[in-house]
């Protein structure tokens, strides 16, 4: 396999798009709506267990944490730690595998609870707040790792520095 020399290649990590997370939202809210109302799936695992959103808000509070810390050490403020340049590779990919996350099981928790609304039956009923509450932990999840991803930014470089001499 031949490589072309004239074709270039941008290896860098970009902002993970609000565009990419509102479609992968839709399509899980979609999907979620599907599965409901084509089977009765919904009351083979009822009730919701409240485990989904456990683990989304203790992921939503980690990367939270982690954010304020890598944004503290990276501008080097006092009495913070230096930063490897490898952890904060490391939490961007964090980071934006999380926000994915987070919109799939949004939009899926989005669809499930509006299936849930419109079902009249009181087992959707008694549903609901475990819906709801995995829809505001995907939620936090989304912000906490859009946090976290712009926390590993390189700080733009002061306006008196010159970017050829790296000098003032």
């Amino acid at each position: 396999m031949s490589v072309n020399p004239e074709r270039q290649t941008d290896p860098s990590l970009r902002p993970t798009s609000a565009s990419t997370l509102v479609v992968v939202a839709l399509a899980a809210a979609a999907t979620a709506w599907l599965l409901i109302s084509m089977s009765d799936l919904f009351y083979r695992i009822s009730p919701l267990p409240w485990t989904g959103a456990g683990v989304l808000a203790v992921l939503a509070i980690a990367e939270a944490y982690l954010a304020q810390n890598t944004s503290a050490r990276i501008a080097r403020k006092p009495g913070s730690l230096p930063v490897h340049a490898l952890s904060i590779a490391r939490f961007a990919a964090l980071a934006k595998a999380s926000s994915l996350v987070g919109a799939l099981s949004a939009g899926f928790s989005a669809g499930l609870l509006l299936w849930l609304a419109l079902e009249p039956t009181d087992e959707a009923a008694s549903s609901v707040p475990v819906a709801a509450t995995t829809l505001v932990a995907a939620v936090a999840l989304i912000a906490a790792a859009l946090w976290l991803e712009r926390s590993c930014r390189v700080p733009d470089r002061p306006d008196d520095e010159s970017p050829e001499t790296g000098r003032r």
